[in-house]
């Protein structure tokens, strides 16, 4: 069976998007937090005993909160969703001719002609009426609608699994060199995050792991320095 050389099948990948967006949330949060905490505290003296209880429970709360977090914000945004669903369902059964109308107007924006755009908007609307006024009047598509509970595990589970690196760099290298090996450990980290969070995106692949290791450091960066100062202010 001969093929045409030239056809080939499109990846999109704006369908990743909702849990795409909370794993590479929760990795990178993950990372830096976490980092961040265990450079603050070693950089304030602490003993390594301490800095590894701060990263542990950094890593526990941490790996909560996103969970919580994402489950609230992802729920309100389903929640907006569906009171817009149910809005358009009203209109639709109150006022069928109107909303036509609007589908039709909607199209004619967009380069139909008059005639053509309500032909196109009676022939879609007796296929799906509803799924068709949410989809090209509110950008709504039903498959799509945003999963609380789905952000909430992926982002959790992310957080939990990132955060571990920097804890497993500091319980393999001596206390001398922690602060060290845990930065750069995580730089390298969020690199390979950023890049492959690129990947996965279709964007490109230098400046998305650019953006987080900048990010990265300067946070690290920042702890360290106010670990410094307290530790020298109190000790």
């Amino acid at each position: 069976m001969n093929r045409d050389p030239k056809r080939r099948r499109e990846v999109h990948r704006s369908k990743r998007s909702g849990w795409l967006r909370a794993a590479v949330l929760g990795a990178d949060d993950g990372i830096v937090s976490t980092a961040s905490l265990i450079i603050g505290v070693a950089a304030a003296s602490g003993s390594k005993r301490a800095v590894l209880v701060a990263g542990i429970a950094g890593l526990v709360a941490g790996s909560m909160s996103m969970a919580v977090g994402e489950y609230v914000s992802v729920s309100a945004q389903r929640d907006s969703q569906q009171a817009d669903i149910e809005i358009e369902r009203k209109e639709l059964a109150n006022a069928p001719g109107a909303e036509l109308n609007e589908l039709a107007m909607i199209y004619m924006k967009r380069g139909l002609e008059k005639d053509l755009a309500m032909q196109v908007a009676r022939q879609l609307s007796s296929h799906n009426r509803l799924d068709s006024h949410l989809r090209d009047e509110l950008g709504i598509e039903i498959g799509s609608l945003a999963r609380p509970l789905q952000a909430a595990w992926i982002s959790a589970a992310s957080f939990a699994s990132f955060a571990a690196l920097p804890i497993a760099a500091l319980v393999v290298v001596p206390q001398s060199v922690d602060i060290l090996a845990t930065a750069a450990l995580s730089l390298i980290s969020l690199a390979a995050l950023g890049a492959f969070g690129g990947h996965l995106g279709g964007a490109p692949l230098i400046r998305a792991a650019l953006r987080v290791t900048i990010g990265g450091g300067i946070a690290m960066a920042g702890t360290a320095l106010i670990g410094r100062l307290l530790g020298v202010s109190i000790g």
